[in-house]
């Protein structure tokens, strides 16, 4: 990212290539975590990660209140996308946080369920392919907590952050 910004080799697509790594870390942690946390390293965690972290992330976006200032001045489409806008900028900042959850989720749920036996007609879905499935109804409770405590959580990472910003040398 920082290679190609314009002060340095100002090279477009390299700083895009570097944007796209920054702009999905949440996702990159949760496939990454669960994989790591998985008893077998299994890809299924990481894609039950991924479940998870997609389902917390666009659920969430469905519960945040965009304030009325957000919106003002605005009009017809205008006004869909600046909330659109909003919701997805609110959500990215915790981005990582949840996507470190989700792959814990993810990772310790492959541990637990991997192995699960359902009955002749749900075969299919048993075994490994039953991970991503409760991982994604964890997602939902995982949704229905970041979308209705987003103020909280945004507000803890905030003081978080300005604390280790605050503590000098400690700090770095």
């Amino acid at each position: 990212l920082r290679l190609g910004q314009p002060d340095l080799l100002n090279i477009p697509f390299l700083a895009a290539a570097g944007d796209a790594i920054f702009s999905n870390l949440g996702l990159l942690f949760a496939a990454g975590v669960a994989v790591g946390l998985a008893r077998d390293n299994n890809g299924a965690a990481g894609l039950a990660g991924v479940v998870c972290f997609l389902i917390t992330t666009q659920g969430s976006q469905t519960l945040l209140h965009v304030p009325a200032d957000a919106l003002k001045g605005m009009a017809g489409d205008a006004v869909d996308l600046a909330n659109a806008a909003f919701k997805t900028k609110a959500i990215a900042k915790l981005g990582v946080p949840i996507g470190i959850a989700s792959g814990i989720v993810g990772g310790l749920f492959y541990n637990r369920f991997a192995n699960v036996k359902l009955p002749e007609y749900l075969a299919f879905f048993g075994g490994r392919r039953f991970v991503p499935i409760v991982s994604g109804l964890a997602g939902v409770a995982m949704a229905a907590v970041v979308g209705g405590s987003y103020g909280v959580l945004s507000g803890g990472l905030d003081a978080l952050s300005h604390a280790i910003v605050g503590s000098g040398r400690l700090g770095l």
